[in-house]
């Protein structure tokens, strides 16, 4: 009697399906190159190092790799080397999808206000990132790109009041996007599994110890 085969997808397999999730997220970040839309004008200085850490994904209009992405949270960290190392991770599908993780590096392009970047997720392809909307408090931010087909709200916290969520609204109608393309990113916190909420964790016990 024959027995049935499994099928293991060989590690060459597995490598080549990655490297097609990256393509996919980034091809599509670099558009045409032909054209050339005017810039859109950025934040007038940015504090790399308040910039870092964590920020909640609060809406876009997402990449194809991300049109279903919940708990979206793009994370930063300043490398030796001054690139930017970033981790976005996500959830697919839902609150109980599989996580989702890349990690593109950012080059910071204008050393005058550390604003224009260039982020890297599959070598050599570079794509534009500039920080368009920036808070004195570093709480809430927009990331956007010249040709409007594709933007980041961001914040610190997984919610913000409505009277800021308006102004970010009417920021992103002043820099020319469309707002029935932005999606809203569902957030449910905490989520256990989520690297994020384990860091937020951590800190919550620092702070917490009588030694804090």
């Amino acid at each position: 009697m024959l027995q049935p085969h499994h099928h293991r997808i060989p590690r060459s397999g597995r490598r080549l399906r990655g490297l097609a999730c990256l393509c996919a997220l980034a091809l599509p970040l670099l558009g045409n190159s032909c054209s050339s839309p005017m810039p859109l004008p950025t934040v007038q200085d940015v504090d790399l190092e308040r910039f870092m850490g964590d920020w909640f994904v609060l809406a876009h209009i997402p990449a194809s790799i991300e049109r279903k992405a919940y708990n979206a949270v793009e994370s930063y960290a300043l490398r030796d080397d001054g690139k930017v190392a970033t981790t976005y991770v996500f959830r697919k599908g839902g609150f109980e999808g599989p996580l989702k993780e890349y990690r593109p590096v950012g080059t910071v392009r204008d050393r005058e206000t550390n604003a224009t970047w260039d982020m890297q997720f599959l070598w050599p392809f570079q794509a534009e990132y500039l920080i368009v909307e920036l808070d004195d408090e570093y709480s809430v931010t927009i990331i956007g790109r010249s040709k409007l087909d594709y933007v980041w709200v961001m914040a610190r916290t997984p919610e913000i009041a409505p009277e800021q969520w308006a102004s970010l609204e009417n920021k992103l109608v002043e820099l020319g996007y469309d707002l029935t393309r932005l999606r809203r990113v569902p957030h449910q916190w905490p989520d256990a599994e989520h690297p994020v909420q384990a860091r937020q964790d951590a800190v919550a016990r620092t702070l917490e110890s009588p030694g804090a």
